[in-house]
C-alpha cells in the first residue's frame, strides 16, 4: 500500500507542470509583444498554433517523465531534478520553434523563444523545489507514514538500515514487535501476541512484515491482528533476495506462482514498442548521420590501408551469433584478437579520434535496424569472453534475454572499458528488471548530452606492446 496513493499525486504533478509551460509561454508573448512593442493582438494564442503549444506542453511532460522526474520515494522526491527541467525545457521549445518555422507562423522572434525557454524552466523548478521544501516539512508531521516493524532478523535489519539511507522517504519508524529484543532495530513495542494491543494503542498506518523463515508459524496471528484492527501490511518475503525488482505472479486454481525470471520485455506490447524505437530511430539516425558517416569512412580509407568496416562476431539475445559492424579503427594488418589499452599501437590516429567520440560505433544502427541490437541494451560480448564470464560471474547470461544495445544503463554511469564486469552486469540486470520506455528514452538523452565522449587517449605509441586491459 507504500504505493497506492502516489498515483494522484503523480497526474497533478504533471498537469500542473503543463499548466505552467503554457503559463510561461504566455507570460512571454505578454512580455515580448505587449509590453516591449506595444501590440495589443498578436495572433499567436489560438487556432493551430495553440495546438502547436499544447502538444508542446504534452511532449515536454512526457520529456520529464522519461528523465525520472516523477518517480518518487512515498512523499518526497530527492533533488529538484533541475537539470531534468532544462533538458526537458530545451527539447520541448526547440520542437515548438521548428513547428513554427515549418508552418510559416510570423511574429514570432527569438527573444520570444528565450523569454518562453526561462519562464517555463524557471516556473517549473520553482514548483518542484516548493514542493519538496513543504513535503519534507511535513515528513515527520501529519502527512508521514507511521510504520511498525514485524520481526528481527537479517531482513528487519535490512529494512532499518534501508529507511536511514533514503530518511526523505516521509516514513517513520514507530518501533519494532518481536519476541525478542533487538536495540539495534530501535524501540520495541512488544511481543507477537500483543500486536492487536499494539495497533490499539499507537497510531500506525502499516505494518511491514519481516519474519524469518523460522518465525513464520507467528504470520497468520499478525496477519489476524492486522486485519482486525484494520491495519494495512506490507510483507517482506523470507525469500526476498531471490524476487526480482518486479516480480509477476501467476495463478493456477488456488496456486499462485512467482515467476523469478519475469521482465517487463515478456510483455508483447512493450516488445513492441522498444522495437518500434529501435526502427524508427535507427533508420532516422542513418540518414541525419549519413554526410557523417560518408565523411568518416573516407577518413578510414585514407587513414591506412584495409576495408573501412571492421566485421566482428558477438553474442546476442537468446546467445545467438552475430556480426556486429562498426568503423575500422585499428591496422588491419596487425592481430586483433586481444583487448584494446589506452594507447593502443594498433590505433591509426584517426581511428584514436573516431574511438575518442564514439564515432566508430555509428555503424551498428545498421545492426539495430536489423534486429541483432537494440539502441540501448548491455554491451555485446565476444563469443570466448561470454563463455568465460558465465562460470566466472553470476547471473551473467541473464544478459542475453534481451538485445545488446549500442549505449545503456551501465554505460552512462561511466562502465565502459576497463571497468568491474561484476559492476556491469549488475547494471545490465536492473535495466532488464526495471525497462520502461522512458527509461530507453532517458538512457539515450543521457547518451546524447555527455555520454559519446570516453576515457581513452587520442594518441596510440608507435611501437606495438604485449596487449592486455580494456575490451576492444
Amino acid at each position: 500500500m507504500l504505493q497506492k496513493n502516489r498515483s494522484f499525486s503523480r497526474a497533478l504533478d504533471i498537469l500542473s507542470d503543463a499548466l505552467l509551460l503554457l503559463l510561461g509561454y504566455l507570460l512571454a508573448i505578454h512580455i515580448r509583444f505587449h509590453v516591449l512593442d506595444g501590440i495589443v493582438s498578436v495572433p499567436l494564442t489560438s487556432g493551430y498554433v495553440l495546438w502547436f503549444l499544447l502538444g508542446c506542453c504534452v511532449l515536454t511532460v512526457l520529456i520529464y517523465n522519461s528523465l525520472g522526474l516523477y518517480s518518487r520515494h512515498r512523499l518526497i522526491r530527492r533533488g529538484t531534478g533541475m537539470a531534468t527541467i532544462l533538458v526537458g525545457t530545451t527539447v520541448g521549445v526547440l520542437v515548438l520553434a521548428t513547428l513554427f518555422y515549418l508552418y510559416r507562423v510570423e511574429n514570432f522572434p527569438r527573444l520570444a523563444y528565450l523569454f518562453f525557454w526561462m519562464f517555463s524552466s524557471l516556473f517549473v523548478i520553482a514548483k518542484h523545489e516548493l514542493v519538496t521544501q513543504v513535503t519534507y516539512r511535513t515528513s515527520i508531521g501529519q502527512h508521514a507514514l507511521h510504520v511498525a516493524l514485524v520481526g528481527n532478523g537479517r531482513l528487519a535489519r535490512q529494512f532499518c538500515r534501508d529507511l536511514e539511507e533514503d530518511p526523505q522517504r516521509g516514513i517513520v519508524l514507530c518501533g519494532y514487535v518481536s519476541a525478542v529484543e533487538r536495540p539495534e532495530l530501535g524501540r520495541q513495542l512488544g511481543s507477537y501476541e500483543d500486536l492487536t494491543t499494539i495497533l490499539e494503542e499507537y497510531p500506525i498506518d502499516c505494518l511491514v512484515v519481516a519474519l524469518e523463515a523460522h518465525e513464520t508459524q507467528y504470520l497468520n496471528d499478525v496477519l489476524s491482528a492486522a486485519e482486525k484492527e484494520g491495519t494495512r501490511i506490507e510483507l517482506i518475503p523470507f525469500y526476498n533476495d531471490y524476487l526480482p525488482t518486479h516480480p509477476t505472479i501467476e495463478i493456477v486454481g488456488r496456486s499462485k506462482m512467482i515467476n523469478l525470471a519475469a521482465t517487463p520485455l515478456d510483455n508483447p506490447g512493450a516488445a513492441f514498442s522498444k522495437r518500434l524505437l529501435d526502427i524508427l530511430g535507427s533508420l532516422c539516425l542513418l540518414i541525419v548521420s549519413s554526410p557523417l558517416l560518408l565523411a568518416v569512412a573516407i577518413g578510414v580509407k585514407l587513414s591506412s590501408p584495409g576495408p573501412v568496416l571492421f566485421r566482428q562476431e558477438r553474442i546476442g539475445k537468446d546467445k545467438l551469433p552475430f556480426t556486429m559492424l562498426k568503423f575500422r579503427s585499428m591496422r588491419s594488418d596487425i592481430d586483433h584478437t586481444g583487448w584494446s589499452t589506452d594507447s593502443d599501437p594498433r590505433k591509426t590516429r584517426f581511428g584514436s579520434f573516431i574511438r575518442k567520440f564514439s564515432i566508430d560505433e555509428l555503424p551498428q544502427l545498421w545492426n539495430v535496424l536489423m534486429g541483432q541490437m537494440s539502441l540501448v541494451g548491455p554491451r555485446p560480448e565476444l563469443p570466448r569472453y561470454v563463455r568465460q564470464f558465465k562460470e566466472d560471474v553470476p547471473l551473467y547470461l541473464v544478459r542475453q534475454q534481451v538485445r545488446p544495445g549500442m549505449t545503456g544503463w551501465a554505460q552512462i554511469h561511466g562502465l565502459r572499458g576497463d571497468t568491474s564486469i561484476e559492476e556491469r552486469v549488475e547494471y545490465d540486470i536492473w535495466y532488464i528488471e526495471n525497462w520502461s520506455f522512458g527509461l530507453d528514452l532517458k538512457i539515450l538523452l543521457k547518451t546524447v548530452f555527455g555520454g559519446f565522449m570516453n576515457s581513452e587517449s587520442l594518441t596510440s605509441k608507435k611501437e606495438a606492446k604485449p596487449l592486455a586491459g580494456k575490451r576492444p
